[in-house]
């Protein structure tokens, strides 16, 4: 192994040293403890130190590093407390997840890292987020994102060097090549002959670096850093390296040819360096016994303060309680005129108010530039804000998705655009295992909005008509909104775009244009959680939401003898479950009407609730009435038989009879 030190202090290389051997000494002590059942899983990282090391020491302290699982000389180079570490291991309280999540999974703004999930992917996203808030605050920083080489393989890699590209974003796109993804070798992933060359087909730098060599690594990464920092553009670097163990500890690493272990084994980044250091006299033997020495003692002073720690406790009301960022909501009143304006109309107007009030507040989607998006509601937004607020993407929603994920981590607040609430399901996974779950693990705010024209009754089909609200109403940590009128629509956007959580905003694209309501002019909000009592009666409660709202308010125009309560849910999460139990002690009766498919629907929980905590109030059976269970049809007749409108009025007179 060739190295070069030239314009590298021998002070600092020893500092690579000690860096390097950090990690190696803790790995070895976790591999004891390991099998003494004192920590229950282990990612090891021998023989990739350099890597770690190397970026993490080219890298500034307030710049970000969204690491993987074989890391550890990041955490280690960022000066991390071991105990906090050993404790994260352990499942202990002090450790930076509250017991919630193992390993390396977890992230600290003290220390400006981000960790991993293990759907791998959707960091690489996040990672253009934080690199473009960056770039909006005028910071000359770079981000660096660790990936293996089987997740390059991943729809997301592919998605977030793309954004990164187009968008000309500071990040430094770290793969490392170590041999197998688990037990699936290199030959049987990939077909070009280096990961590099996947940097051509988006325009972006690529390098390869010998992934062992720690001197190489830190000069290359620290040249490539500056650069970036004083022309944003991403790089992306291949690392070539090996895996020294298993996937994880209980894998082994049988499915490995023993010749190119041996090969490999030569090539420790660790003692190679090492017998550099001794051949130049930059290290000595007494030198090196007392750095191993001063790490011992840190190792073990810092385990026993994570073993001397009590087992984490915790309540159901603490972890309730941790779903969710704490939002103190400000009820602003409106104070203007009124103006009779439609339900697209409210959102747009909302939407740009709110991009008045915060000025961090960034709105993304595909064509919701100069052309306005597909349904205008950010026609003109451009003019108004800027091309560097109003952001065309590319159509990528997972990678946009996780972008407005790392927004918020670097101090942004995010509104996506899905241009179809149908194409949610291609940013699926970061919105309910990376969005939903930021809080709950780490304590992280996830301030975005993702905004989904959803519904049916417009001649769509398939794949333009669905209102899955069902797929995220199931998902701890996400907050759906789902509102029926222009004026409900506007406050609670407002409310949205200021509460950290993440918040699913469904908009029925046929109420768009067809629903008009007198609506403030100027800004206002509205609480979460507080359903809309629309009219008031006693002999039966009608719950919907949405379209269903005024599927029920014509139906119950042509029966003016039901005199019913109806009840509009505006948010579906929280769910204002207060109101009902009031209105069905009351009525005695309930029917609910959504626009979803029946199975699985909000519906079916209110009905269980209701069920289990009102049941000696009711005077008949619980009524749900929903789409059939089909795919939403195209064809008009096949459409309205699908859709719950016609069968309501017949479900409805049959409970008033009960």
């Amino acid at each position: 192994m060739q190295y070069q030190n030239k314009e590298i202090s021998q002070k600092f290389q020893l500092a690579l040293y000690e860096r390097m051997l950090k990690p190696r000494m803790i790995e070895e002590k976790m591999l004891i403890l390991l099998r003494q059942g004192k920590i229950s899983k282990w990612f090891s990282g021998i023989g990739q130190e350099a890597i770690s090391v190397g970026v993490a020491s080219a890298m500034n302290e307030e710049e970000y590093i969204l690491p993987m699982h074989r890391n550890l000389g990041i955490f280690t180079t960022r000066n991390i407390p071991l105990h906090r570490l050993f404790a994260q291991w352990q499942g202990k309280a002090s450790g930076f997840t509250k017991g919630r999540d193992r390993s390396f999974h977890f992230g600290t703004q003290d220390y400006k890292i981000v960790g991993m999930i293990s759907h791998l992917g959707p960091q690489l996203g996040v990672a253009d987020g934080i690199a473009l808030a960056d770039v909006l605050k005028k910071r000359k920083q770079v981000t660096a994102v660790f990936t293996g080489e089987g997740a390059t393989s991943e729809g997301d890699f592919h998605e977030a060097l793309n954004v990164a590209a187009v968008w000309d974003l500071p990040v430094l796109f770290c793969i490392e090549n170590n041999g197998y993804g688990l037990s699936t070798p290199t030959n049987e992933q990939y077909r070009c002959e280096h990961l590099a060359d996947k940097g051509k087909g988006y325009g972006i730098e690529s390098h390869i670096i010998d992934g062992n060599n720690i001197l190489e690594v830190y000069t290359m990464v620290n040249a490539i850093c500056k650069r970036m920092r004083k022309k944003p553009a991403p790089v992306l670097l291949e690392f070539k390296t090996f895996r020294m163990r298993g996937h994880e500890e209980a894998s082994g690493t049988k499915y490995v040819p023993q010749d190119l272990m041996d090969q490999w084994a030569a090539r420790d980044p660790l003692e190679n360096y090492v017998e550099f250091l001794r051949n130049n006299n930059i290290l000595t033997e007494e030198e090196e016994v007392v750095i191993k020495k001063k790490i011992i003692h840190e190792i073990d002073a810092h385990l026993k303060i994570a073993f001397d720690e009590s087992k984490v406790q915790s309540s159901e009301s603490i972890e309730l309680g941790d779903v969710y960022r704490k939002f103190d909501f400000q009820l602003v009143e409106p104070k203007s005129e009124q103006k009779n304006i439609r339900l697209v109309d409210a959102i747009s107007e909302g939407l740009k108010q709110s991009m008045k009030r915060h000025e961090n507040l960034v709105v993304m989607g595909q064509d919701i530039a100069d052309y306005g998006g597909v349904f205008k509601i950010t026609d003109g937004f451009v003019e108004a804000f800027g091309k560097e607020r109003v952001r065309n993407t590319p159509i990528c929603e997972s990678a946009i998705v996780a972008a407005a994920a790392g927004l918020s981590i670097n101090g942004m607040k995010a509104v996506m655009e899905m241009q179809f609430a149908d194409f949610a399901s291609t940013g699926f996974n970061p919105i309910v295992n990376y969005l939903a779950k930021m809080h709950y693990r780490w304590n992280e705010n996830a301030d975005v909005v993702i905004r989904m024209p959803c519904g049916g009754g417009v001649g769509a089909g398939p794949f333009h008509s669905q209102t899955n609200e069902a797929w995220f109403t199931k998902t701890p940590g996400l907050k759906v909104v789902y509102p029926a009128f222009p004026y409900d629509a506007k406050g609670l956007l407002a409310t949205a775009i200021n509460d950290p959580n993440p918040v699913m905003f469904f908009e029925h694209k046929g109420l768009y244009r067809s629903i008009y309501q007198d609506v403030p002019t100027d800004y206002y909000t509205l609480p979460f959680g507080k359903a809309s009592l629309i009219k008031e009666g006693n002999d039966i409660t009608v719950i919907s939401y949405g379209a269903g709202v005024h599927w029920a308010l014509s139906t119950l125009r042509k029966h003016p003898d039901i005199s019913a309560d109806l009840i509009d849910l505006r948010t579906l999460t929280p769910l204002d479950m207060d109101a009902i139990y009031k209105s069905v002690e009351k009525t005695g009766k309930i029917i609910i009407l959504q626009e979803d498919s029946l199975f699985g629907g909000i519906a079916s929980d209110i009905s269980a609730l209701v069920m289990e905590n009102r049941f000696e109030n009711l005077d008949g059976p619980i009524k749900r009435i929903a789409s059939i269970e089909t795919p939403i049809p195209f064809a008009k007749n096949l459409e309205d038989m699908y859709l719950p409108k016609s069968r309501f009025e017949d479900a409805l007179l049959e409970l008033i009879a009960y």
